[in-house]
Parts: C-alpha cells; sequence; structure tokens
C-alpha cells in the first residue's frame, strides 16, 4: 500500500539529514520555493550558475537539441554542438591551451588532467614521475584520484586507506602571517615550498603540481600575491614538471577573466573547468591542454581514459549556448565590475563587525572569514558551529551564501558570496542588506561584540 506524500520518509539523501524546502523555478538570480518564498542565490548555488537561473537563450538551445538527439556515443558519432564547443573554448584559452577533452562534472575534469599528465610522461620515457604535488587547504574533488590531491581532513581522512594521498604543500595563507615580508616576498617564500619539496620528494618521481589559481571552498576565495604565479610557473620549468591549474570554480568568467590564470599572464599546461562552464544547465565540464602533451599521448596508443557521458550533445549544446551569454552580455566584465563593488561592500563589513577578519577574492569570488582576534586570527572556537549557523540565518532571510572551514576543514569559519554575473548593484544592496541582519543575528546569539 503506497504511503500518502506527506507520511512518506524521502528515499534521497546526500552529505547530512538537513531538510531544505522543495524547489519551485528559478529566474535570474533567484531561486523560489513551492510556498513562494524568493532567495537570492548569493553563492551561485555551488558556484556554478554563472549566468542565472531560466536564461531563455539557453533554455531554446537545449530544446533544439533535444528536439534532434540527445545522446550519440563519441566512439559512434562526432557531433556538432560538441565540436562547436571545444572551438569556442579553445579560442577564449590562453594561448597554447587548444586541445579539448569534455568530462560530466569538476571531479572527472580533475582525475582526467593527472591521467593526461601520467600517460605523456610516459611517451617521455619518465616513467618514474607520478607524485602530483598539491596544497593544504585546497579541493580538488571527491573521486579517489581527485581527493587524494585535496587539502581538506573532513573529506580526506575516511578514505586514506583506500587511496594514494600526494605530497602537499602549505597554501599562500598569507593573511594568518604575523611577520615582516611584504607581499612579494611572501609570495615567493610560499613559492618556494613547492622547489623544496620537489628536491625532498626527488625531481624524478614529480609528475605535476596542481593548484586553485583562487581558492575555492576550502580556502574561501584565497589569492596569493602576484608574485607566488609566476615563481611557480619558473620551478616547474625548471624541474620539467606540469602546472595543473584547477579552474573549476574560477574558470568562465567568475573572477573576471574567462580564466582566473590570466590575471597574472601564466600560461598552465593543462587546466580543468566545470561548474561555470555549463552554468548548471547541464552536468558538463572540461579538459583543456597543450596540443603537443595531447598529441604525444594520442601518437602513443591513444589517452586510455573516458566518461560514457563525453562530449554529450545536449550537455555540449548548453554549454556552447552559456558561452554566447557570457560573451553577448558581456558578464566576464560584469563580474569584474560587480566584484569590485561587492567587495568593497563586504569590506565595510569589518568597521561594524569586528570578528570577521578578513575579506578576500577576485571578481565574483568573494569570500570573508569570522575570527575571534582579528589582530591575532585566532578562529572563533569551533564548538560554536558558526559556519553552518550564518548560513542559516541568511537562509532564513532569503540570502544562500556558501560556507566552510578554512583551517584544514577543523575550525575556522568563511563564507562564499558569489552571485550569479548578472549580478546588479541593487542586488548587491539586497546581498548586503541580508548579510547584516543575518550578521545582527549571529552576533547577538553568540554574544560577539558589534560596533554601532
Amino acid at each position: 500500500m503506497t504511503k500518502p506524500a506527506a507520511a512518506r520518509t524521502s528515499n534521497l539523501f546526500y552529505q547530512s539529514g538537513t531538510v531544505r524546502p522543495m524547489l519551485d523555478h528559478g529566474e535570474g538570480v533567484y531561486l523560489y520555493d513551492v510556498a513562494g518564498k524568493r532567495y537570492l542565490d548569493g553563492s551561485s548555488g555551488a558556484m556554478v550558475s554563472n549566468i542565472g537561473h531560466s536564461n531563455p537563450h539557453v533554455l531554446a538551445a537545449m530544446k533544439a537539441q533535444m528536439d534532434k538527439a540527445t545522446f550519440g556515443y563519441r566512439l559512434h558519432f562526432q557531433n556538432e554542438p560538441a565540436e562547436r564547443l571545444a572551438t569556442m573554448t579553445a579560442d577564449l584559452m590562453p594561448a597554447g591551451l587548444d586541445r579539448v577533452f569534455f568530462v560530466s562534472g569538476g571531479s572527472e575534469a580533475v582525475e582526467s588532467t593527472i591521467k593526461l599528465a601520467r600517460q605523456y610522461a610516459l611517451t617521455q620515457g619518465q616513467g618514474s614521475r607520478w607524485k602530483v604535488i598539491s596544497r593544504f587547504p585546497s579541493y580538488h574533488g571527491c573521486t579517489l584520484g581527485a581527493l587524494a590531491l585535496t587539502g581538506y581532513d573532513p573529506l580526506t581522512e575516511p578514505f586514506t586507506p583506500m587511496m594514494r594521498a600526494m605530497p602537499k604543500i602549505a597554501a599562500p595563507r598569507c593573511y594568518l602571517d604575523n611577520d615582516n615580508l611584504d607581499d612579494a616576498a611572501r609570495g615567493l617564500k610560499y613559492a618556494d615550498l613547492l622547489r623544496a619539496e620537489i628536491i625532498a620528494q626527488g625531481a624524478d618521481t614529480v609528475l605535476a603540481f596542481i593548484m586553485e589559481p583562487v581558492g575555492g571552498a576550502s580556502t574561501g576565495a584565497l589569492v596569493a600575491p602576484d608574485s607566488y604565479y609566476a615563481r611557480i610557473r619558473e620551478i616547474c620549468d625548471e624541474f620539467g614538471i606540469l602546472l595543473i591549474y584547477d579552474e573549476v570554480m574560477t574558470g568562465a568568467g567568475r573572477t573576471g577573466r574567462f580564466v582566473a590564470s590570466e590575471h597574472w599572464g601564466v600560461i598552465p599546461d593543462i587546466v580543468a573547468l566545470s561548474k561555470g562552464f555549463a552554468a548548471g544547465y547541464s552536468p558538463l565540464g572540461a579538459m583543456v591542454a597543450r596540443r603537443e602533451i595531447v598529441d604525444a599521448v594520442l601518437g602513443s596508443g591513444g589517452f586510455q581514459h573516458g566518461f560514457t557521458y563525453a562530449g554529450n550533445p545536449l550537455a555540449c549544446s548548453a554549454g556552447v549556448a552559456v558561452l554566447e551569454v557570457l560573451q553577448r552580455e558581456n558578464l566576464v566584465e560584469n563580474a569584474a565590475v560587480m566584484g569590485d563593488v561587492l567587495k568593497s561592500r563586504l569590506t565595510q563589513l569589518m568597521d561594524r563587525y569586528p570578528f570577521i577578519g578578513d575579506v578576500r577574492g577576485k571578481g565574483l569570488l568573494l569570500a570573508f572569514e569570522l575570527v575571534a582576534d582579528r589582530a591575532t586570527m585566532v578562529p572563533l572556537p569551533k564548538g560554536l558551529n558558526a559556519f553552518t549557523r550564518l548560513v542559516d540565518l541568511a537562509y532564513e532571510r532569503g540570502l544562500i551564501i556558501y560556507a566552510r572551514r578554512s583551517r584544514g576543514g577543523h575550525e575556522g569559519d568563511h563564507f562564499l558570496v558569489c552571485p550569479p554575473l548578472i549580478i546588479t548593484r541593487a542586488q548587491i544592496d539586497e546581498i548586503i542588506g541580508v548579510l547584516t541582519e543575518s550578521l545582527d543575528a549571529l552576533a547577538a546569539e553568540m554574544k560577539l561584540p558589534v560596533s554601532r
């Protein structure tokens, strides 16, 4: 006998037992539940919905493709949306990054980068190279290969016996440093940790270094000093190591450039894209690599890797339409301009709330971190669980933000504020208004200081 809907326990589960309202529809920067309540999507979901919700151009493009074909396996057919999206992507990438391999998400994209790097090393007679150095904290995905690169203890510790963890160096969290160095010197200090680790591991065993050019969920929009980026490229070149940029979160215009590497004029060897690449309209990601790497692998028997939905015509039609919207509506430029506005407004909150210790990021990939003491950057007591409580307070008031813990996952409360790239000044006012109400409520609950 079928239970009444109200009496059923859901068969669906994800990371926790948190129950949220049922989604009804989305429009622009807003989402609506079935009761009609409106939420401003201040984190673009999980930094995904770069062009906003229910864009008519994307929906029409997907409908047109659905009327033709929704699937054609890549070993049986080429398809026009995949070819077109690959060309558009290559045209938007830095010079030399022009071979594109499609996947369905960020973890798949990262997994693909390290497998391509390994196969390339084999074609070069460098079979001893297999170690991929990454940073701590960091996040690169939940598949075991990508998780081995990730530096976030709650996600990695349960699976340590099942994977081969890769070497880590400290992420450049300069805002926590108490030294007399200037930004340039700090950037070089953190970059040179890579050189030391390569030597410690044995240079002939190191395959690649992977990094988020602007940090994601594990470090809360962390930006290194400018000197860091060029020095990392120099070190990789010195030892013949591939440089991989994880632009799953930063790519597709999020930071005010199509890919964040453009801010520093550094060209990596391989790039992972996803999230905003199809902006939530379809599961889609890509690996983009230098031609000589791909040609060497294909010329030595082929790339021994792949996914069923790689180059799916429906997903790629969404990707094409998303890139068209990005370009037609100048959304990458808007991300830069509105990002400056939003960052300034978030920074102003520090005057009212002494427990905001840092505001950081680039473009519309922004975050602020809460602390017990701004002078020492000591985090709030972890038992307060401020990182979940502020999210709930904002959600109750119709604003969605995204939180994680910045100190390896165990403590440190940061909040990503990353609205869609279509955001306006008036909507930024709305974000700041609700955020202020929510921070006031948090301060009252937790007896945190507020400057009136």
